[in-house]
């Protein structure tokens, strides 16, 4: 079992500066020691330590959509785990929708790597726990998450799937995972190919060059279609899987109105938005007694498909 780590809250001359920006953070509890990896503990796809910022308003405007309804009619405490939060801005727009707004006893908390980007994330509010979804393991334990959101970070791991898995775990049953990626089979990347140049969003060495003139490019290799994303997450052991799309901020002027209406056909779209589930149910009977093989079907509550877990979920 994960001994959960305690969450780093902004001290009060941070929530001071963050109160208009985040209304929410407001009744955010005293400043706590956390404790930290050391820098070097922490692996970087990329090695570096860049503050990942907020970006693509109208993929932020929908996922927020997405996830609106999901938190407006709670009546327990809900604990939302925003994995690679970056400066958390999309963090603070996420604790400030009325469902978790409403009341205090709701937990919203960004991880990340950066400490640069986590020391951001506290001055919008946040609540704040630095660890690496590369790093294995969570700090979280099994189950402790109702939410779980992955803005723009799978695209980013070593492992995908290990990441995939990790969520899974620290999700009880029945709980929300949301992801965005961008799209490896956008319109423009299908017009890109066809004209011989390298997709956007994608990079073939860790210096960036050669490659699409994109910072955040470099070292992204793992790049995701929408058949490919719904068969990630539904081999990670989720169900009820839903793919929409949005726009992108770096699409140029003259192609923006086709880009907005592209989001209507996801596996064209320039950002791919997911929605899965836990399986809300759990099984007493073994993949072994119900004559299936000892690894066949889902594993118990925060237990991710392959482990040793004998609850099984049906298919």
């Amino acid at each position: 079992m994960t001994t959960p780590m305690t969450p780093t809250t902004p001290t009060t001359a941070q929530a001071r500066s963050a109160k208009a920006a985040a209304s929410a953070a407001s009744a955010a509890p005293a400043a706590t020691q956390q404790a930290r990896q050391p820098a070097e503990d922490i692996p970087s796809h990329s090695g570096a330590d860049r503050i990942p910022y907020h970006s693509d308003a109208d993929r932020i405007r929908r996922q927020l959509a997405l996830i609106r309804p999901v938190v407006e009619h709670t009546v327990k405490p809900l604990t939302v785990l925003d994995l690679g939060c970056g400066d958390g801005y999309a963090t603070a727009r996420i604790a400030q929708l009325p469902g978790l707004a409403a009341s205090p006893s709701h937990r919203v908390i960004g991880v990340d790597r950066s400490e640069a980007a986590l020391e951001r994330a506290r001055e919008r509010g946040v609540q704040t726990v630095r660890s690496s979804l590369d790093a294995g393991r969570l700090p979280f334990a099994d189950g402790e998450a109702d939410i779980v959101v992955m803005n723009e970070i799978v695209q980013h791991l070593a492992d995908p799937g290990a990441a995939v898995a990790e969520a899974y775990r620290v999700l009880r049953p029945g709980g929300h995972l949301f992801v965005s990626t961008p799209n490896l089979a956008a319109w423009f990347n299908r017009l890109r190919l066809l004209a011989g140049v390298q997709p956007a969003f994608s990079g073939v060495a860790p210096s960036g060059v050669p490659g699409p003139p994109d910072d955040n490019a470099a070292g992204r290799p793992l790049l995701f279609t929408r058949r490919a994303l719904v068969e990630l997450l539904t081999s990670g052991g989720f169900r009820a899987v839903r793919v929409t799309g949005a726009a992108s901020d770096a699409v140029p002027a003259p192609g923006r109105p086709l880009d907005r209406l592209l989001t209507r056909v996801p596996s064209a779209a320039a950002i791919l938005l997911a929605h899965a589930r836990t399986p809300a149910r759990f099984s007493r009977r073994t993949p072994e007694a119900a004559g299936g093989a000892p690894n066949a079907g889902r594993r118990g509550p925060g237990t991710p498909p392959g482990s040793r877990r004998t609850a099984a979920v049906p298919a």
